[in-house]
């Protein structure tokens, strides 16, 4: 019930998306729409955020704090979203372009689609969490783009953030990963770079990440569930 109400959500967010919106008007319509559900903004549970959304546009990687930044054609937005419905946290995000895309911004959202989907189709019991971070890694590489290092999708449930985390490349040894067991609940994201990895915090905010190299960044994750036979999308309307 929380992922149906997630998803339709975040699609009316993706679909508000227009020149001339602010950061904070997409914030306000997501806070208006999670209280119209009857649910919780499981971001402003966070200690210390104070928002619905984190808002990333262009070169903001994640944790865009929305304001009063207005939206232009040709600017890449990713919006990340999540919700709190009778005790369990859902996450969702999605990146959009602002008019009509560029056929290289085309391409470099659409490989994160397959990167994301590749992953997802991978979580069933018996694999690894390194099997999706593989998938993720080398979709986006194969595509002349670098997966973000410095951040890691996660398990979800009465916890927005819980164990285990899921990069999207590779680390350390295959046979150390965490299996996939029937009932977990995967916040699985691609989180990925134009130009390269490097990510630094943007200002003193202590929350918004930019690429280091000032290119664009986008990101996209669903919430799924691992059952006996095939991986669940909890996240979609």
């Amino acid at each position: 019930e929380g992922g149906h109400k997630l998803a339709r959500i975040r699609n009316q967010l993706a679909a508000a998306v227009k020149p001339g919106i602010t950061t904070d008007g997409l914030d306000k319509l997501a806070d208006t729409l999670i209280t119209q559900s009857g649910s919780q903004a499981s971001f402003k549970m966070v200690l210390g955020y104070h928002w619905a959304t984190c808002i990333n546009v262009n070169q903001v990687v994640v944790h865009g704090i929305p304001g009063p930044q207005k939206l232009k054609s040709g600017d890449v937005v990713g919006i990340d979203v999540g919700l709190w419905w009778k005790g369990f946290h859902t996450d969702t995000s999605i990146t959009v372009a602002v008019g009509s895309p560029t056929p290289s911004v085309q391409k470099f959202l659409d490989t994160g689609k397959k990167a994301l989907s590749k992953a997802i189709s991978l979580a069933k019991p018996g694999r690894r969490i390194a099997d999706l971070s593989l998938a993720m890694q080398q979709t986006v590489e194969a595509a002349g783009y670098s997966a973000v290092r410095a951040l890691t999708g996660h398990g979800i449930g009465r916890s927005l953030h819980e164990e285990p985390a899921i990069p999207c490349f590779v680390v350390g040894a295959y046979a150390s990963s965490p299996k996939l067991v029937p009932g977990m609940a995967l916040a699985i994201e691609i989180m990925y770079n134009q130009g390269t990895c490097e990510v630094v915090y943007q200002n003193a905010d202590g929350w918004t990440i930019a690429t280091a190299d000032g290119k664009i960044s986008g990101l996209f994750e669903e919430t799924v569930v691992v059952t006996k036979t095939q991986p669940v999308i909890i996240t979609t309307a």
